[in-house]
């Protein structure tokens, strides 16, 4: 019998997809600043599709609307990937049109608040984050955490939290919540000036009791094997790796915290991302180097290129959870996989449904 852990996966796997629609709207947006990308070589489409290993007969399928699916191989025992590519029957500019309109920001079920992150934020920043008062069991319930899979936090932030919690003796629901918020606030904060001061190695790991869990280990990982960054945005890559170092030209840079229903709870997720993007064509890479549960950490590459009357589109998710390691491994990964596979062709769907007035059918995997 599998782990019930395992059926929840879909909900996590939902957070991913709330990144990728945050990346849509960035990707086609910053079209319209007439950014230069900075690449090696532009790929051709073609080369493109070579490089995705998608096959002829996919090609056409993608000619005829459909979604198709590309591997992405997984590099851990605990990375979940996969890709996808469509063919949007539009041009740049007109997708870009249709998300300046806003028809994507807050249409993701469970978004609970967001907010952009300056260079200078402060706890100010995140006064927007917190649990409300139908969310205090879930207060108490991180007032209280101690090591393990329950809670996203390192060794010093558990410790902490027992040592504030001394003060809280006796303390009414009120004040138990306001302090909960506090504190949450306080980590957010340490944890964004730690990866802007240090990068992927400033990235506290989460502590498992008798053992933990590296999500900069895991970024670092996926973003060496994301092959078109490698291949055509060598320099990105290694300013993506290398963070905090100076960015190549024409590099939009944005950073943002998100409060969002992920299993039936509240979450924060801290998310780095750059983009660059020209007429013909660009990229955007988005980690999630901070998850408050369920999941640890997550990567996402996109890249669109003109392609005959429309704009192709790739993108890949890597996510990395501790729930598809150990025994059952191969099937938890199956299950993951097609559930985020799910969840992403949706995504496509609903662009496309919303531009042509049409739902995209999904190519067969056969």
């Amino acid at each position: 019998m599998i782990d019930s852990k395992l059926l929840t996966l879909k909900d996590y796997i939902g957070v991913c997809m709330l990144i990728n629609k945050v990346l849509v709207l960035s990707l086609f947006f910053i079209c319209s600043l007439n950014l230069t990308v900075y690449a090696q070589e532009i790929p051709s489409p073609q080369q493109a599709l070579q490089n995705f290993n998608i096959s002829p007969a996919q090609i056409k399928q993608l000619e005829q609307g459909k979604i198709v699916s590309y591997e992405v191989n997984e590099a851990s025992k605990k990375e979940l990937g996969i890709g996808l590519a469509m063919l949007i029957p539009v041009a740049l500019t007109k997708i870009a049109d249709y998300i300046k309109l806003g028809n994507l920001t807050y249409t993701e079920s469970g978004l609970i608040a967001s907010g952009p992150l300056s260079e200078n934020a402060d706890l100010r920043s995140f006064e927007q984050f917190g649990f409300s008062n139908e969310q205090l069991g879930e207060a108490k319930s991180f007032l209280n955490a101690k090591p393990g899979d329950s809670f996203n936090l390192s060794k010093h932030e558990f410790e902490r939290l027992k040592s504030f919690k001394i003060d809280l003796q006796g303390a009414d629901n009120k004040t138990l919540l306001k302090a909960a918020n506090e504190i949450y606030r306080e980590f957010l904060l340490q944890r964004f000036i730690a990866y802007r001061k240090r990068g992927l190695a400033g990235i506290a790991a989460y502590d498992r009791q008798r053992s933990s869990t590296d999500p900069g280990a895991e970024l670092r990982i996926a973003a060496i094997n994301s092959k078109a960054l490698a291949q055509y945005f060598p320099e990105l890559q290694q300013a993506w790796l290398n963070y905090p170092t100076t960015l190549p030209p024409k590099i939009n840079e944005q950073f943002l915290w998100l409060n969002r229903h992920v299993e039936g709870r509240p979450t924060a997720i801290l998310i780095h991302r750059l983009i660059a993007i020209s007429e013909k064509g660009g990229i955007v890479l988005s980690r999630q180097f901070y998850v408050g549960h369920s999941y640890n950490s997550s990567h996402i590459a996109m890249s669109g290129l003109p392609y005959k009357n429309g704009t192709l589109v790739f993108y890949s998710i890597r996510s990395s959870t501790d729930q598809v390691d150990g025994m059952g491994s191969s099937l938890k990964h199956s299950i993951g996989r097609e559930q985020m596979r799910k969840e992403m062709i949706k995504r496509l769907q609903r662009i496309n449904k919303d531009l042509k007035l049409k739902v995209a059918p999904i190519a067969s995997e056969n």
